[in-house]
């Protein structure tokens, strides 16, 4: 084997470091986001995009571009067939990448083509391009990344190198292995909530995705108050999004006749039903895993008020609980479950269920208002109404009607 050529080997860490960072991250979405971000670093691509395979076709997820806009464009809803007639659909079709020296003059004779719509909508001018199948443990293509334009120290458009097409092989294996592992915790968490849901038509998957999404944004803006590190707010915000689907998982426990009562429930059944905070909390066992301890913090906190009210409040051993104990008070349960208790509550008031119909929002938000410093911590709301443009467009991707 060749030696590599020194220059390569500050690229090759910068390698190893990005494949470390994505080893541990455990929400998909965050993930995917990250994947096409450091991606574009690695190989100094100017724009590019991410796409899920799902149901036979590619799914868009995410489209960054530096020139355009910052941060991340969020496409789902969009999807292309896997066929030889685009060039990310040719990737995931024959498996192998693709490289692209200039977009607009692909040759009649290759079987895909270039979309220029994009490019005639924004002005912008799309020229080399890399797509880079990303395939599972078993071979099958789980993804597809998309390089686009990358820049020189002078900031021009170059064509993608051999050692750019090299290096984005080695990262792609990494990513895809990382990626693989994501969406089968994520299937894992959709298949406990659809066992969940089985006894609560209320816990669904598209219910349990927008808390989750909801609680990641609003810890975003509370640590920024709170002046949390970038990188931590980042592994912080993967955790909690991940961890906040779980937080009604303990209603497994609670018996259909209490769950799913269609009128008002007693004192004795309301009393029961608190319980699945404990319940919920108890699966979690002994904590191995960062997310398994803050699973465990919401599911058990996620009904704590800020006034202390809430329950199920001081408990000597999670495990032999029979009794719920005296509401904790403000910062005494954690902010994940204080920011979860606001999400789970604002996604309950703005969702249909059996016996109601979604809330306008306007009494939504005013009720969240009023509860400032009562139910919910003033800061966690100070937080959600920063975000509110993100949490609703949270609440969007993952309508119910998206879902079905």
């Amino acid at each position: 084997m060749e030696p590599l050529p020194a220059d390569q080997f500050p690229l090759m860490g910068h390698l190893c470091q990005l494949t470390q960072e994505l080893s541990t991250t455990q929400d998909e979405d965050y993930l995917l986001d990250r994947i096409l971000g450091q991606a574009r670093s690695l190989l100094g691509a100017e724009a590019g995009s991410i796409f899920l395979a799902r149901d036979g076709a590619l799914q868009f997820t995410y489209v960054q571009n530096q020139k355009l806009f910052k941060g991340s464009n969020d496409l789902r809803g969009n999807s292309m067939p896997i066929d030889t007639s685009s060039l990310a659909g040719y990737a995931a079709y024959t498996g192998g990448p693709l490289v692209i020296a200039d977009a607009h003059n692909i040759p009649e004779d290759k079987p895909y083509s270039f979309n220029r719509s994009y490019d005639d909508s924004t002005g912008y001018r799309t020229q080399a391009v890399l797509v880079q199948p990303l395939l599972s443990s078993q071979g099958t293509v789980i993804g597809v990344l998309q390089l686009i334009n990358p820049l020189d120290e002078a900031g021009e458009v170059v064509p993608f190198s051999p050692e750019n097409q090299g290096l984005a092989g080695f990262f792609a294996n990494s990513a895809a292995l990382a990626l693989e592992r994501a969406v089968n915790q994520r299937e894992l968490i959709l298949r406990m909530m659809r066992m969940a849901e089985l006894r609560d038509p209320k816990e669904t998957g598209a219910h349990v995705n927008r808390v989750g999404g909801y609680a990641a944004v609003i810890y975003e803006a509370w640590a920024k108050a709170h002046g949390v590190p970038p990188s931590e707010i980042v592994k912080q915000q993967d955790l909690i999004r991940v961890s906040a689907m779980l937080h009604d998982v303990g209603k497994v426990a609670i018996s259909d006749a209490i769950l799913k009562k269609p009128g008002k429930l007693d004192d004795d059944e309301y009393h029961t039903m608190k319980f699945h905070t404990v319940r919920g909390a108890q699966l979690f066992g002994e904590p191995s895993s960062e997310v398994d301890h803050l699973a465990q913090q919401i599911a058990l906190r996620h009904h704590e008020r800020w006034d202390g009210k809430g329950y199920p409040g001081h408990i000597e051993d999670l495990f032999h609980c029979s009794e719920l104990g005296p509401g904790k008070i403000s910062e005494e349960a954690p902010v994940a479950a204080r920011i979860t208790a606001l999400a789970d509550v604002y996604d309950a008031l703005m969702s249909k269920r059996t016996y109601k119909d979604p809330w306008p929002e306007e009494k939504v938000l005013g009720i969240i208002k009023q509860e400032r410093g009562a139910q919910f911590d003033p800061e966690v709301v100070d937080a959600f109404f920063k975000v509110y443009e993100e949490v609703d467009r949270v609440r969007g991707i993952y309508s119910e009607a998206a879902e079905d």
